[in-house]
């Protein structure tokens, strides 16, 4: 029942932030929201997310680069594609604060930690330990015109020792974002 809860409160959350961001301005990339796809993949783990990111929160230019914090609202559906004993599938909802370090004016390196719930606290062999998780990712991008950009991000879930066991998941994802 709380992990209902909690899915509950960050899917508000997505929809409050989406209709914010839909009222925003737009006019620069930095300005309007963008919608991302990821795929990710770990030995016999699979992972397909969307995401919501939301227009810059804060911003700080300093020689000749920038650095960004946005808001990472996603769904995410695993799938276990290996021999199993355990659960073959899970949700995730997450929230991520998400720092993008623009190196030049096309090319940035991500990174952000943040909530997230998982629908079951079993994915195959993995056994979470609880349904609320920390996510940590990492990872590297290229703007490829004023709409579309690329990236390649590593990320780890675990619930940080809340609950033991604590065997945790990653994800190994390559996603594209878009703005309209």
């Amino acid at each position: 029942m709380k992990s209902r809860l909690c899915l509950s409160t960050i899917l508000a959350g997505m929809l409050l932030t989406l209709a914010q961001g839909s009222a925003a301005q737009s006019g620069t990339a930095a300005s309007a929201g963008a919608w991302g796809l990821q795929y990710g993949v770990d030995s016999d783990l699979h992972r397909l997310t969307v995401n919501y990111e939301t227009p810059v929160w804060w911003s700080y230019q300093f020689s000749g680069s920038r650095l960004d914090l946005v808001g990472e609202f996603g769904v995410s559906y695993w799938r276990m594609h290996g021999s199993s004993d355990g659960p073959r599938s899970a949700w995730q909802a997450s929230a991520i604060p998400m720092f993008q370090w623009w190196l030049t004016p096309r090319f940035f390196v991500e990174a952000g930690i943040g909530a997230t719930v998982f629908s079951r606290t079993r994915i195959g062999e993995q056994n979470l330990g609880s349904a609320f998780q920390f996510g940590d990712h990492i990872g590297v991008g290229y703007q490829i015109n004023d709409q579309v950009r690329v990236n390649l991000r590593a990320s780890h879930f675990s619930n940080a020792g809340i609950k033991e066991p604590n065997d945790g998941v990653n994800s190994f994802q390559l996603g594209m974002t878009m703005r309209w």
